[in-house]
């Protein structure tokens, strides 16, 4: 079986007295798109740099494409490590033309960056200077000058940060196919879940330098490992409670929750769009289902529009926990309105009350 293009073992650096990465294990296969995906501070930048080898880490390996390049006895420069790399700033160089930033590091074949340049639409701007382009332009010639001697591995740090909202989700689409065009083996570091969602085949989700979890970005979603993991990707709601029995009483009836012991609290997350609204009808609300469980009687705290969903958040009357849902189009009900809310139960998660 053949090495993947890369593949990190136990990757540690201590920076400012704290493990800023902390054991850090990841493989990227051929073609493959992965998103080290995290908040601000959590490590990814600098496990991003210790690959491409302007840092250098305390303890652990790199390998690219089966070679040792970083490990307790070898440290080999960037330069001869064979990645392509690309930053937030784009790095283009002021004084070349479009056409010589493309061909930086290449060596002759001026065909590839002609046919590079038509690949992403800017076809007869090899003349230009990066000051002329727009920062979708430019974006596009730091990618293909990324690309231009055909890496085996490509390296990007938040390379869409800096670019219009308006114009960020086309050109995410188009780096995608060219990148799955070339057969690029890829680690992408981002903040953002939605960038991370459309970009990645496999996203290693990061925390206080370590990857708390790794999966395919459906599974990551709809299979979180904790609470924190779930509200990195939407808003939730959160419900507390004290298992017996194992079970957990709350004001939408009883939840089971398998292999906690008898005092275990936990929290029970759901996202708002799983909330089910329906009118008070005189007190009556529907009958509870398997699915749904019982639904629990609340009143409307403040419902704003947000452009595609209204936001609706509730207070419910049985131990006034609070519950935001979420609503196609306009719907914004006047505060202090009675309502019934159910949640699908297959869209829950229980997880131990952590501190």
């Amino acid at each position: 079986m053949d090495a993947p293009p890369l593949r990190v073992e136990g990757l540690r650096r201590r920076l400012g007295g704290r493990w800023v990465v902390d054991g850090i294990d990841l493989e990227v296969g051929a073609g493959q798109v992965t998103c080290l995906l995290g908040p601000s501070g959590c490590g990814k930048s600098t496990t991003l740099r210790i690959i491409a080898g302007v840092d250098r880490q305390d303890a652990g390996t790199v390998h690219l494409m089966g070679r040792e390049v970083s490990g307790p006895h070898r440290h080999d420069p960037p330069e001869t490590r064979g990645v392509g790399l690309m930053f937030q700033d784009f790095a283009l160089f002021p004084h070349l033309s479009v056409a010589d930033n493309v061909a930086f590091g290449l060596r002759g074949d001026p065909r590839r960056v002609e046919e590079l340049l038509e690949r992403v639409g800017l076809g007869g701007y090899g003349r230009k200077h990066p000051h002329q382009l727009s920062g979708g332009e430019q974006q596009r010639v730091a990618l293909i000058r990324a690309l231009a001697p055909r890496p085996p591995i490509l390296l990007m740090d938040e390379p869409f940060s800096g670019l219009d909202n308006r114009l960020r989700d086309g050109i995410r689409d188009a780096t995608l196919g060219l990148l799955k065009e070339e057969g690029t083996a890829v680690l992408l570091v981002t903040h953002e879940p939605d960038e991370a969602m459309r970009m990645a085949d496999e996203i290693a989700l990061m925390r206080d330098g370590r990857v708390v979890q790794r999966a395919a970005p459906y599974n990551i979603y709809n299979q979180p490992a904790d609470r924190e993991a779930a509200a990195f990707f939407s808003d939730v709601n959160c419900l507390g409670g004290t298992v017996r029995g194992a079970l957990c009483d709350t004001p939408f009836g009883q939840f089971l929750a398998p292999g906690y012991a008898d005092g275990t609290e936990v929290d029970i997350v759901f996202r708002p769009q799983h909330v089910r609204l329906d009118f008070d009808r005189e007190g009556r609300g529907p009958a509870p289902t398997a699915t749904e469980g019982t639904p629990a009687r609340a009143r409307v705290v403040r419902a704003r529009f947000m452009g595609k969903e209204s936001l609706v958040e509730f207070r419910t009357d049985h131990g006034g926990e609070s519950v935001t849902a979420t609503v196609p189009a306009v719907f914004l009900p006047k505060p202090d309105t009675p309502m019934w809310l159910s949640i699908r139960r297959d869209r829950c998660f229980v997880f131990p009350r952590k501190g």
